[in-house]
């Protein structure tokens, strides 16, 4: 039978017509209802996501740490003890089967899968709306840390509706009236009248509406109680945890994921009604876009370490829900196979700091040696002279135009060179239509399906506090 014979003729027709259908494959998703909510109801919820991360991140940063510090990754022991709950995530957005940021935490957020780039936004400007609001409204302390600025589109799809993720000084301004308790991350350039085209002083609007406003770890670590808390501590994005552990300035100055969210946890967990706190660890996807492998790894590891301070917390109690996950897969970096694979990977061991570091640290005018002996230092990595060169080609014509990258700087080059020192690859340098690792701790955990759609942990989240969907 000719095979389009056999699709005209059988039921694969309209079977095939389903299944490609953007309506079938993107339906809201609402497998939890407080109707048939059959777990232990929580009174707080950790939601920890380590933005961009693929499967093969979670694996090279638990390598890394076993050969490094003879010890598995928090996440990788919960599972070997079999603590915790584990499923698969399907992460499309509306208009496609690969979905950025935005759409992917409005998917948690509003419930409802929206296109691309929009936040709780639909196609025909429905407004749906975010968690942090419904569980404001139900009396629970909320709030985001980040490593990436607070007004970006993760931290923003728990919070708000906008068309555009790109409104991040429209978004600064959103979250002055919402009054949710903890709000930190980077970004002071859009909040300061310096920095912010309209010349607005959104710090002193957030002073005026009774916030107390940190800008330095050692501010955030003497806030006092009692106020809601803006953290702002860095232009736009706060250091790759590999360079903040080797910059004493930088470890001085600016708070690790880890302490972020005990502070966060300290100050939410005083309210009688319970928390809501999103946590993510947002570089590890700007690392990844990079093909960054220290930047990656390393805020992986610093992500763990996040995940070891909400476990801390919640293992001490039964009425806690913590989620661990990702929001989509990005470049799907890996080990790779060959005779000498351990022992590059374990060059990693030695890493100092981030490509990003080491290339935004390079000038038009260096010379070949100089790019050697800079990643020489910073990763142990001795490149040939050629590999050199072929990096400085792209300093002649810096631009400044992107999102990740604003001076187009050589990251999939130096990627490419790295591949042979440390034996890691990268499929791209962007987002993958990947299902994601997802687990569940605590209350209300074992209810968790093995396969979910993104928009079935709004209903999750809800159902698990006994919160009504309105």
């Amino acid at each position: 039978m000719k095979r389009r014979d056999f699709f005209k003729n059988t039921a694969l027709v309209g079977a095939g017509a389903s299944l490609l259908s953007p309506q079938y494959v993107f339906a809201k998703g609402d497998n939890y209802t407080n109707e048939n909510w059959k777990g232990t109801t929580a009174k707080n919820i950790i939601f920890l996501v380590s933005d961009g991360m693929s499967s093969g991140t979670l694996n090279m940063a638990d390598l890394l740490m076993q050969r490094k510090l003879g010890k598995h990754s928090h996440w990788i022991q919960l599972y070997k003890e079999n603590k915790i709950y584990r499923g698969v995530m399907d992460t499309a957005s509306a208009n496609s089967l690969v979905t950025d940021s935005a759409a992917a935490s409005s998917s948690w957020g509003g419930g409802v899968r929206v296109n691309n780039g929009s936040l709780n936004v639909g196609a025909n400007g429905e407004k749906y709306k975010p968690i942090l609001q419904k569980f404001k409204e139900a009396g629970k302390a909320v709030g985001c840390v980040t490593t990436v600025p607070i007004t970006h589109a993760t931290p923003a799809g728990f919070c708000v509706n906008n068309n555009s993720r790109n409104s991040q000084p429209e978004i600064a301004q959103q979250y002055i009236p919402l009054r949710f308790d903890v709000m930190m991350g980077a970004g002071t350039e859009y909040f300061d009248k310096n920095l912010r085209e309209d010349k607005k002083d959104v710090f002193a609007e957030y002073l005026a509406n009774g916030y107390t406003v940190v800008k330095t770890r050692k501010e955030m670590l003497n806030a006092v109680s009692g106020k809601p808390i803006l953290g702002v501590f860095s232009e736009k994005s706060l250091p790759y945890a590999i360079d903040r552990a080797n910059d004493k300035l930088l470890a001085e100055t600016t708070p690790s994921l880890a302490e972020m969210t005990q502070t966060a946890i300290d100050k939410l967990s005083a309210n009688s009604n319970g928390f809501v706190l999103q946590v993510e660890a947002g570089k590890v996807d700007w690392a990844a876009h990079g093909n960054d492998t220290g930047g990656l790894l390393y805020d992986q590891i610093a992500f763990d370490e996040a995940i070891t301070v909400a476990m801390s917390f919640a293992e001490k109690r039964t009425d806690t829900l913590v989620i661990i996950t990702t929001d989509h897969g990005n470049a799907n970096p890996a080990l790779l196979y060959g005779s000498d694979a351990n022992k590059n990977f374990d060059k990693i061991q030695q890493f100092k700091h981030s490509n990003d570091w080491v290339l935004q640290g390079i000038k038009k005018d260096d010379t070949a040696a100089k790019i050697i002996e800079r990643l020489e230092f910073a990763q142990g990595i001795a490149i040939t002279q050629e590999e050199a060169t072929t990096l400085l080609e792209n300093y002649k014509e810096l631009t400044d135009v992107g999102n990740y990258n604003p001076y187009k700087l050589p990251f999939e080059k130096l990627g490419i060179i790295q591949r042979k020192y440390t034996a890691v690859g990268w499929a791209s340098d962007n987002h993958t239509g990947d299902f994601v690792e997802l687990a569940m701790f605590g209350a209300g955990s074992n209810q968790l399906l093995p396969f979910i759609k993104n928009t079935d942990l709004h209903y999750f989240m809800l159902a698990a506090t006994g919160v009504k969907n309105k």
